[in-house]
């Protein structure tokens, strides 16, 4: 029971770090009072504690939770690494994991580039560099088995330590252990160094290549912003033109509705004048046919 009622509580907190960045810190409130309702109140203290991340931490953890396939493309490219030197892997090896490795960080940042967008947050290339890099962290992290909980986030991870790398690259085993016969390095100590420096080295590359392309796109977001805002005046110029038409239209329909009532009022006029005009003109008939017959008896007598 135990058992379930705290992978219950791993999966609320799971849902915690997978809801848009702005809506954390209200839910984590919302979830550690509920726990400490409920009569767990070392459950809350923990949901409690539970810091919100930064955008970029959000933003790794986001691409766990969305874009697991590839984030897991990233982990097992760097784990490539531990069992390259066991094999007595050669230089192409590692470079060809060193490739695999960069291209798998440059697609996350491209998807990274989009979350922030989608979320509503600028895609700054230093914001890109910072994901990238705890990308870079999380993979060797990962290679360690001392890492960060993925997924869970809420600051940027560094990299491990150059002597774990070097101890990670060596099998497991110290690299200062190694007996040295002369004054210098062995051979397969020096090896690891050197293996151990060009997988930094690649770390810095990709960096590097992630840089340029947030730079490429923070300048394209720079032209569809002029586009949009010339767009956008444009539309307001004849948005304005077309109110003032509107406007003139409707002072032409009032001046021709006033118009045509008053032409109205006098066909009203004019027919009533009329008609008594025909009053008039019958009258007139009458009593002249009455005059008529009045004059004609008169003649008679």
């Amino acid at each position: 029971m135990i058992s379930l009622v705290k992978r219950k509580l791993d999966d609320e907190i799971d849902d915690l770090f997978r809801l848009p960045l702005a809506e954390f810190t209200g839910a984590r409130n919302a979830l550690a009072a509920r726990l400490k309702k409920e009569g767990r109140p070392n459950d809350g203290d923990r949901v409690k504690l539970l810091g919100k991340p930064s955008v970029s931490a959000w933003t790794v953890n986001q691409l766990y939770w969305k874009h697991r396939e590839e984030f897991d493309q990233l982990i097992a490219t760097g784990k490539r690494f531990r069992s390259t030197p066991r094999r007595g892997g050669k230089v192409t090896d590692m470079r060809d994991s060193l490739d695999a490795r960069r291209e798998a960080l440059v697609q996350l940042s491209d998807l990274a580039a989009e979350l922030l967008r989608n979320g509503g947050h600028n895609p700054s290339p230093e914001t890109l560099h910072r994901v990238t890099t705890t990308l870079g962290a999380l993979s060797a992290h990962a290679l360690l088995g001392d890492g960060p909980t993925p997924g869970r986030l809420t600051s940027d991870v560094d990299p491990p330590s150059f002597e774990s790398l070097a101890s990670l690259m060596s099998g497991g085993r110290s690299i200062e252990a190694a007996p040295v016969k002369s004054g210098g390095a062995t051979p397969k100590k020096a090896t690891v160094i050197a293996d151990v420096r060009k997988l930094h080295q690649a770390k810095i590359a990709a960096a590097k290549v992630s840089l340029q392309d947030a730079k490429r796109a923070l300048n394209d977001a720079r032209v569809r912003a002029q586009s949009l805002e010339t767009a956008q005046k444009k539309a307001n110029a004849e948005a304005k033109d077309a109110e003032k038409y509107r406007r003139e239209a409707e002072q032409r329909l009032e001046k021709a509705t006033t118009a045509s009532k008053d032409a109205a009022r006098r066909a009203q006029t004019a027919v009533a004048e009329a008609e008594a005009a025909a009053e008039a003109h019958e009258e007139a008939k009458r009593t002249f046919a009455e005059a008529t017959k009045e004059l004609e008896s008169l003649l008679r007598e």
